[in-house]
């Protein structure tokens, strides 16, 4: 692993510009509407004139979602009633167009992207997917790590570089998804360390489990999370390893890859939050270029957007996964910057508001 590169990743992201932001709220009272008649719309639009360095921000279209895809060996407490073959046939069922999130990437034009960053079976090529696993799956993060620190940082500059290379290809906003059996119990433990949280206060039910599983699933993250706790000096890329996913380092990585190229992330939920906020511990700066598409029903979100002050945009009680309430949100991202750019302004059409001298 070249930590150099890391270094640089981390190094290059750079807080909002207050001043493009500045002159984007300028730019909303001067619009044909009452001054904050849209509400977040317009909120929505200065952070994305401070991503873009530009009082009037570029269209934020068009999108790219990319799904990764990671197998854990934390299935081996039972803390899921679904077998882990279920990740691979779910990632063929992405490349073959048959998944929620192909129909709701569809209706809101967004390209869409599958990783394969450590699903436990090997994987036949597709046009779809980047298939470029670091390992397959992980181990029981409950009795040990679930990957090396080496992993954990291959996975967290992979997901970097998948987000340069959407953002050369064209993309001009970002969207996190990911699939994952057993994520859920992975995601809850990086989030419950991170925010210092009782797991029983924010671990959820994930796919459905059923009372029992889910007091299995909460004795595992706390015995995961205490068996970290006696490690020395320990960094977020040593939970990522300790306790994390293949494919939420690699979000990690992927919102911090967005963050320095100056694109918007919109962030999913539970998994792709673990992800987001393992980013903002490593560069606090990369919060500002984050949008929170939903609020997962996994009560652990609820604590990720908390801890870096995100506000959802849209809340439908999903608990799906794959990108689904970020792709849900985007039409409320691509609306607020088309608003800035193609608004006519009160000047133009020669208005005089009733508040200003006739």
């Amino acid at each position: 692993m070249d930590l150099t590169a890391f270094t640089d990743l981390l190094a290059g992201i750079e807080p909002l510009d207050a001043e493009a932001m500045a002159a984007a709220e300028t730019h909303h009272r001067g619009l044909t509407k009452p001054p904050g008649s849209l509400g977040r719309l317009e909120h929505l639009g200065s952070q994305l004139a401070g991503i873009s360095r530009s009082g009037v921000p570029p269209l934020a279209e068009p999108a790219a979602l990319a799904v990764f895809a990671g197998d854990h060996g934390v299935l081996a407490e039972g803390v899921t009633g679904w077998p882990q073959e279920v990740t691979a046939q779910m990632v063929a069922n992405f490349c073959g167009g048959g998944a929620a999130i192909n129909a709701i990437a569809k209706a809101n034009d967004i390209a869409l992207t599958v990783v394969n960053a450590g699903v436990a079976s090997d994987l036949p090529d597709h046009p779809m997917l980047i298939n470029m696993p670091l390992r397959q799956g992980t181990a029981n993060l409950r009795v040990e790590a679930a990957m090396t620190r080496d992993d954990a940082l291959d996975a967290v500059m992979m997901g970097a570089s998948v987000a340069r290379q959407l953002i050369e290809d064209g993309a001009r906003c970002l969207l996190t998804g990911e699939m994952g059996i057993g994520n859920t119990t992975s995601s809850t433990a990086i989030i419950a360390a991170i925010t210092n949280t009782d797991a029983a206060a924010i671990t959820g039910r994930g796919s459905g489990i059923d009372d029992e599983t889910l007091a299995r699933k909460v004795g595992v993250v706390n015995e995961a999370i205490a068996r970290v706790s006696h490690l020395q000096n320990v960094t977020v890329i040593d939970l990522l390893a300790e306790i994390g996913g293949l494919e939420i380092a690699a979000l990690c990585g992927f919102c911090l890859g967005g963050a320095v190229a100056r694109v918007p992330v919109i962030v999913d939920g539970v998994i792709t939050l673990a992800g987001a906020l393992a980013a903002a511990v490593l560069a606090p700066d990369a919060v500002g270029y984050f949008i929170a598409g939903h609020r997962s029903v996994e009560p652990a979100a609820s604590a990720a957007l908390h801890r870096m002050g995100l506000e959802p945009l849209v809340d439908l009680d999903l608990r799906l996964g794959e990108g689904s309430g970020a792709a849900l949100a985007y039409p409320l991202v691509r609306a607020a910057a088309r608003v800035m750019v193609e608004m006519a302004s009160i000047e133009s059409l020669g208005i005089r508001r009733a508040d200003t001298d006739s």
